[in-house]
């Protein structure tokens, strides 16, 4: 594939420049608080991912993530993201098993392609982590966006989180 795609020309911020800022989230999720005996990491904490205790045992690691582009290659992209969305399931000590890719594709600018390339840039970021890419969502969008809906386990005595981290 011809790699002139110039994927940033067409999106106003980059990457992850271009979330909501973490006050004005706070500011919305603090009404969505969810209480279950389960639920061992949730909106609190502003943490990666959240974590659902499946049984004494084993804990259910999910989140979701995706970012506009950030380099104008496809496949690199496309790795970027999905190791990007990956990572947070990692960061809550987990590992990675299966993720949802997560696409708005602006095919006013771009030929398919370059989608087929993003995908296949993730695809390749979820095997060399041993996760599998089972399906996934796609909408035209007038900026390109692309991640994960990522699913990883993790012990419930060993979760991670941002805020407990020690030298």
């Amino acid at each position: 594939m011809n790699n002139s795609a110039k994927l940033t020309k067409f999106v106003r911020a980059s990457g992850c420049a271009a979330k909501l800022s973490p006050g004005s989230l706070e500011n919305v999720t603090c009404h969505l608080k969810s209480f279950h005996k389960d639920l061992l990491v949730g909106f609190e904490g502003n943490e990666d991912a959240g974590v659902y205790r499946i049984n004494e045992s084993l804990a259910m690691v999910q989140t979701v993530d995706f970012i506009t582009p950030v380099v104008d290659d496809p496949f690199i992209y496309g790795q970027i993201a999905a190791a990007n969305s990956l990572s947070d399931v990692f960061a809550m000590g987990g590992d990675a098993k299966t993720a949802l890719n997560l696409v708005g594709f602006d095919g006013k600018n771009h030929p398919t392609e370059v989608l087929t390339e993003i995908l296949r840039g993730g695809q390749s970021k979820a095997q060399e982590c041993g996760a599998v890419i089972v399906g996934g969502h796609t909408i035209e969008t007038p900026e390109m966006l692309y991640g994960l809906s990522c699913t990883g386990f993790v012990h419930p005595d060993k979760i991670l989180r941002n805020n407990t981290a020690h030298v």
